[in-house]
This record gives structure tokens, C-alpha cells and sequence, in this order.
């Protein structure tokens, strides 16, 4: 079953240095662009982290700090990288989770004047959760009865996510082929700020998604304990998260002044 397009929609996964959105840095991102038209172009960065890829990391991907000396840094390859997935909807295995929040902080640091917000997003994992409960290789076992090679090498793993989202869409029948229907089935619970530290209530209001505040309205507490503002912004928490907290505080001492 086709994908009903209505703007392009980028494919891509990111080999990292670790696990730690707030920290750790993009090594590779490969993105498979599938236009409206059905065409498909594909680009692949290695970046330099400008920081040592810890073994773990580079047992997994396979990607060495010798791989990317002389590869350019993600605020050198940012223009070029956004500019390719700029006006497009984006779709990965975990991104929702991991790659998009990784890729923001990312595009922060390179002071990237970025809009994500009428962007739409597919987590593929979510879907073959929902359904099947398996890894990235067991899915495309599963839906395309094919083995994958070179798993975690980014455009490997940035085609499997491609082929096991098609097989999906022809083996159950009630997913509707449009990015729609598919961000809002993959979302697991919708968030301010990618992360899931700002989640939204069912009334649409932003609300702490963590810690001794969760489930509170964001505007509640910095109006009862505005220090918790400060601490926030002084913590390990993503640059994303702090500007979305950032935007909410000037929000409020505007409607109070207004």
C-alpha cells in the first residue's frame, strides 16, 4: 500500500556517542527522503562529535574517532542537514523517543533557527509495538522476512525503518497510508518538548512530565514556586526543554501584564 503524501517525508536514524539526549552528540545521520511524488533521495553524514566516541558506543555502531577526524562538526554540516529535512514530516524507529529529541539539541548548539512545530512524526517502533512487540531486526524478520545487515549503520537501519513502515501498512489493513493518521498511532503521549519532561493534559495545557511536579500545570508552579524555573535551567536537561519552559514563563508575565 502507497503512502498518501501531502509533503515529503524523511526517513533517517542517528549513530550516536551514547544515550544521553542532553549530552551526547550525533556521529552519522542518514536520511531516506520520500517526495510526494514517490521518488526518493537519500543522504548520509558522518560528523565529527569534536569529543572521543566511547568503546561501547563504537562496538555498537562501528564508527571510530579515526572514522570522523576529519569529518565536519555538526554545526558545520547544520544548514546543509536542516535545509534537506526543512518543509518535511519526519519518521524513524524510536525517534520520537530518542532521534528527534538528540537531533533538536543538536540543531541548539549549531544556533539553528529551526521550526518543528507543524511538523508531523512516525515512530515506526511505536506501530510494531502496538502489534508486535519486537526489535528493529526482529520487524523487518517479521513484516519483510529479511535479514538485516549492517544493523546500526545508519542507512541500514534508515531503510529497514522504510521497508517494515510499508510492509506495515500492507499487512494490517485499518492503518490509514497518510502521515496523520500515522504520527497520531505512533504517538505515544503528546509533549511539549520531544523529551516528555512538558507533556500536555487532556486539556491542552503544558504540564511537568517529571519529578516532584508531575502532572502540575507548568504556569501553577512558576507562579507558587518560581525558583523551580532557575533550577530547571541550572539542571541537565535538554536545551530544547528549557526553551519550550523559557517560552511558557514569557507567555504568562505577558497575559498578567497584557
Amino acid at each position: 500500500m502507497a503512502l498518501h503524501l501531502t509533503r515529503p517525508l524523511c526517513f533517517f536514524d542517528l549513530e550516536t556517542t551514547g544515550v544521553d539526549i542532553s549530552k551526547d552528540r550525533i556521529v552519522e545521520m542518514a536520511v531516506l527522503k520520500l517526495q510526494t511524488d514517490g521518488t526518493k533521495e537519500a543522504q548520509t553524514w558522518r560528523i565529527n562529535p569534536e569529543r572521543p566516541i566511547p568503546a561501547e558506543a563504537a562496538a555498537v555502531h562501528g564508527i571510530t574517532d579515526a572514522m570522523v577526524a576529519d569529518e565536519p562538526t555538526f554545526k558545520e554540516a547544520s544548514k546543509e542537514i536542516y535545509g534537506f529535512i526543512k518543509n518535511a514530516d519526519l519518521a524513524g524507529f524510536n525517534s520520537d523517543r530518542f532521534d528527534i529529541p538528540l537531533l533538536v539539541e543538536e540543531l541548539l548548539r549549531a544556533e539553528v533557527d529551526f521550526d518543528f512545530k507543524n511538523m508531523k512524526t512516525i515512530d515506526v517502533q511505536t506501530i510494531f509495538h502496538k502489534m508486535e512487540a519486537r526489535t528493529l531486526t526482529a520487524a523487518l524478520k517479521f513484516y519483510c522476512n529479511t535479514e538485516l545487515v549492517d544493523a546500526h549503520a545508519a542507512s541500514a537501519d534508515t531503510q529497514a525503518t522504510h521497508d517494515v513502515l510499508m510492509a506495515q501498512l500492507e499487512r494490517y489493513t485499518h492503518l490509514e497510508p497518510n502521515v496523520a493518521f500515522l504520527n497520531d498511532f505512533s504517538t505515544r503521549r503528546k509533549t511539549a518538548d520531544f523529551a516528555g519532561f512538558v507533556v500536555y493534559n487532556k486539556a491542552g495545557e503544558e504540564c511537568f512530565g517529571f519529578g516532584k511536579h508531575k502532572g502540575k500545570k507548568v504556569v501553577d508552579v512558576l507562579n507558587t514556586e518560581p525558583g523551580y524555573f532557575g533550577w530547571v535551567l541550572n539542571a541537565d536537561f535538554p536545551r530544547y526543554t528549557k526553551k519550550i519552559l523559557t517560552e511558557i514563563r514569557l507567555r504568562a508575565i505577558n497575559t498578567k501584564n497584557s
